[in-house]
């Protein structure tokens, strides 16, 4: 299963090192979301700061969404999701690939939009290990959400606008932990639960989808 894993996400990122889709669509959409948010609030710089975990995890949410879709065309160009079907990989390996490779162009993205933050809405970030901690533990939830719905609506005939719907309500608990969790890294919380309740559920949350995922690829396959 590992192995098979690790051939499926090398198998994408190669894809999308030559393609450059995520670094010449994905990312400018993301850094465009956070330029909007900032031209919105700005006449309040206290809000626009307190509210930067939020709009943070919002673009990362919405990038999600198109890396998801990106990933599905992809599969579906010239058989290759048949291919995949026919080529004796083990299931739970080939959704452990893909939702490898999401999550290092997620994390990429997050390292990306966490410097637009900082120059955009003035924010100081602290706590790095928290802050990484809790990027590792979303990421790991959207990238594996994001595989398991994309499969889900890859063989629907409105996959496009389908995926949103199914994805946005399953990965709302992942962006409000992320956000929370966030805020008291940078010290703007203003709730009394502290940022380890926030990375429980962080932590439960990525271990719920990836071993859905595991069992459960193998049937959204040949549903497809």
């Amino acid at each position: 299963m590992w192995r098979d894993a690790l051939l499926v996400a090398a198998k994408d990122l190669r894809i999308e090192a030559r393609s450059r889709v995520a670094a010449n669509q994905v990312a400018p959409f993301a850094v465009l979301v956070l330029v909007l948010f900032a031209f919105a609030l700005d006449p309040d710089r206290g809000v626009l700061e307190r509210a930067a975990a939020g709009l943070f995890w919002v673009a990362v949410l919405f990038s999600a969404v198109l890396a998801v879709q990106r990933s599905q065309a992809v599969e579906g160009a010239d058989g290759t999701a048949d291919a995949l079907r026919l080529s004796g990989l083990d299931p739970a390996g080939i959704f452990l690939g893909k939702a490898a490779a999401l999550a290092v162009e997620l994390f990429a993205l997050e390292v990306v939009l966490g410097a637009g933050v900082v120059v955009l809405y003035g924010v100081e970030p602290g706590g790095y290990l928290l802050l990484f901690a809790v990027a590792a533990a979303a990421t790991l939830g959207l990238a594996a959400a994001g595989t398991i719905y994309g499969a889900l609506a890859g063989g629907a005939r409105m996959r496009e606008t389908l995926l949103p719907l199914l994805l946005l309500p399953a990965v709302a608990p992942v962006l409000v932990a992320a956000t929370r969790a966030s805020e008291a890294a940078l010290g703007t919380a203003v709730a009394a639960t502290t940022a380890a309740d926030w990375m429980s559920l962080l932590g439960v949350l990525a271990v719920v989808y990836l071993a859905f995922g595991v069992v459960a690829f193998g049937p959204l396959m040949e549903e497809r």
